[in-house]
């Protein structure tokens, strides 16, 4: 059965799923949807169309799916999707889409800390942490188990890869390469990120490869085209290599460098 505090405002047509927790002046609108188990703590706003997934907890002073701050914004039906087991602590602001349709989505196990900003149609994958005022401008894309460190700011349609790890204060205006470490203003890549690959137990032969291929991206000075080259005959093939490759191919703001 589902806890509502008396001080709560639930629009009508809300959405409550079961074990779900309501804390004192939360407030949600009339289209949203809060699935089993979740725990909204206190002075929580959720409006638009938005789901906040089984098992989340939304710390004090959190605001998601309110409209997008975009000044393209005219109106329409955008979304927020937040998925299972994620964790948004307090003054956080997720924003809804801006155009007709659009969705900004964080991903399942993902962990927000304290004023961290989510704008609108940005993509965050699972088990990625934000830590306190990590801002992602529009349209970021953010892999899986990412590390995005404090205060550190996203310009707009920049993809960070997987297991990549962003330092703090760090300005990030072009892709991240998946499981790196990015620091600096400007940024810059100092590395793989040894410690999040052993963590998610990525395998000797695995960090050995991406080991030689940041060498050839990064200390050879070649040509990202030449680099690529070099890395397919010279380097021992695994999946997090293949996903490297593909990332860098597919950049359309070009990697760090």
């Amino acid at each position: 059965m589902s806890q509502v505090h008396p001080t709560a405002v639930i629009g009508a047509g809300a959405e409550i799923g079961q074990g779900v927790e309501i804390g004192p002046y939360c407030v949600l609108g009339p289209n949203v949807k809060v699935l089993d188990g979740a725990r909204l703590m206190s002075h929580v706003v959720v409006d638009g169309w938005t789901t906040i997934g089984s098992g989340c907890t939304i710390f004090p002073f959190a605001s998601i799916g309110t409209q997008t701050q975009d000044l393209k914004f005219r109106g329409g039906k955008t979304f927020v999707d937040i998925g299972s087991g994620t964790t948004i602590r307090e003054y956080v602001t997720v924003n809804s889409g801006t155009a007709e349709g659009e969705v900004t989505r964080v991903g399942e196990r993902c962990h927000v800390m304290a004023y961290s900003h989510v704008a609108h149609a940005c993509d965050v994958g699972n088990e990625v942490i934000m830590a306190n005022c990590a801002t992602l401008a529009g349209h970021v894309k953010v892999e899986q188990q990412a590390v995005i460190g404090g205060l550190a700011a996203v310009h707009q349609f920049v993809k960070i890869g997987r297991l990549c790890m962003i330092g703090g204060c760090t300005k990030v205006t072009q892709d991240c390469p998946p499981f790196m470490l990015v620091d600096g203003n400007p940024a810059g890549v100092h590395g793989i990120n040894s410690i999040g690959l052993q963590r998610r137990n990525v395998s000797a032969d695995a960090q050995h490869s991406l080991k030689e291929a940041y060498r050839w991206l990064y200390r050879k000075k070649l040509s990202v085209s030449q680099a690529l080259e070099q890395i397919g005959q010279e380097v021992p093939p695994c999946p997090e290599l293949t996903h490297l490759l593909s990332f860098v191919k597919a950049s359309e703001r070009g990697i760090i460098r």
